[in-house]
This record gives structure tokens, C-alpha cells and sequence, in this order.
């Protein structure tokens, strides 16, 4: 495999305790349930890549995007309750980024396109709050609160109608960023 071809592919290296140590779990792709390899994880390595890690098997519960580095105590960096029990690797996009946010569930109320980051969805659109959206070009990270912090998810290419049906029940997104990380 050539050098350009690793480069697309993401490598992610879990351990059982801090500081690296400990039993490991090395992931180069997807994976929805990492117990049967791991019974926790406490730290992890990003030797390439971009991931999204989550605290629940599926896909599930809060979410942490994490990119090339390393870090030794994740649960306390991160506010973290438990440990990370699924991660899913993040393609790397180039083109362009364009996503469709709507006010209401079903893609109701006003909506706005967006092909840039957005700090601050109140300030910009006028909008109280984004309940629904359609990621047509690219990956996004979306957060509940101004200025990219609070929870954050993942938004791959694909309609999204209603964010509770995700899990996100009472969540509001109120700032939407690009995953143009080369990682």
C-alpha cells in the first residue's frame, strides 16, 4: 500500500488505563461494541485519522471527536462518565461542505444552507434553535452551544429528520463546524 493510501485510513489505539498502559485495542475502521476486545478504556493514541468516540455500544450517548495525538487520561480531559465503548472512523472529505439546518423537526420551519462553519446560529440566522437538517456535501460536527462547546454530534452525509430520534432528545444545536481536519 502506498503512502497516500495509509493516509486515508484512520488508526486509533485504545488502552485499558492511563497513561497507555495496560491490555490495548488497535482500530482501523468502525467498530459498534469494543467490550469484547476491551472491558475499558481509559486513554487512546490517534496515530492517523479522525474518529468519534462514543460512551455507549452503537454509536450511542455523548460524543468526542478526536484527531491525530494522544490522550493519556481522556475521562478527565474530556469530563467523561464512562468509558469509550464504540468509535467510528471519519472519511476524510475534500471538496466542498454543504449542509441545509431547518428550525423544526421534518425540515419545518425556516432553514438555512450553509457552506462554512457557523459560531453562533441565534446570531447569524435568527433562529432559536435546529431540530432537523440535510448534510449533502461533507462531514459536520454539531454543538449545543455557541462558539463550538457543550455536547457535540457527528453529522455524516444523509437527512436528518429529527435529532430526538437520535438519542438527542431536548438538545438543541446552536453552532455547526466543518471536519476539514486532514488528520
Amino acid at each position: 500500500m502506498t503512502n497516500t493510501g495509509m493516509n486515508m485510513r484512520g488508526k486509533i489505539t485504545f488502552y485499558e488505563e492511563k497513561n497507555f498502559q495496560g491490555r490495548s485495542y488497535e482500530c482501523m475502521n468502525d467498530c459498534s461494541d469494543m467490550s469484547s476486545s476491551l472491558s475499558r478504556s481509559q486513554s487512546c493514541r490517534v496515530e492517523s485519522g479522525c474518529f468519534m468516540v462514543y460512551d455507549r455500544n452503537n454509536y450511542m450517548g455523548n460524543q468526542y471527536f478526536m484527531k491525530r495525538g494522544e490522550y493519556s487520561d481522556y475521562m478527565s480531559m474530556m469530563g467523561m462518565r464512562d468509558c469509550i465503548k464504540s468509535c467510528r472512523m471519519i472519511p476524510m472529505h475534500r471538496g466542498q461542505f454543504r449542509m441545509k439546518i431547518y428550525e423544526k423537526e421534518n425540515f419545518g420551519g425556516q432553514s438555512h444552507e450553509m457552506m462554512e462553519d457557523c459560531d453562533n446560529v441565534m446570531d447569524r440566522y435568527r433562529m432559536n434553535e435546529c431540530q432537523s437538517c440535510n448534510v449533502m456535501d461533507g462531514h459536520w460536527l454539531m454543538y449545543e452551544q455557541p462558539q463550538f462547546r457543550g455536547k457535540m454530534m457527528y453529522m455524516r452525509p444523509g437527512e436528518y429528520r429529527n435529532f430526538m430520534d437520535m438519542g438527542m432528545s431536548g438538545q438543541r444545536f446552536m453552532s455547526m463546524r466543518r471536519i476539514t481536519d486532514s488528520c
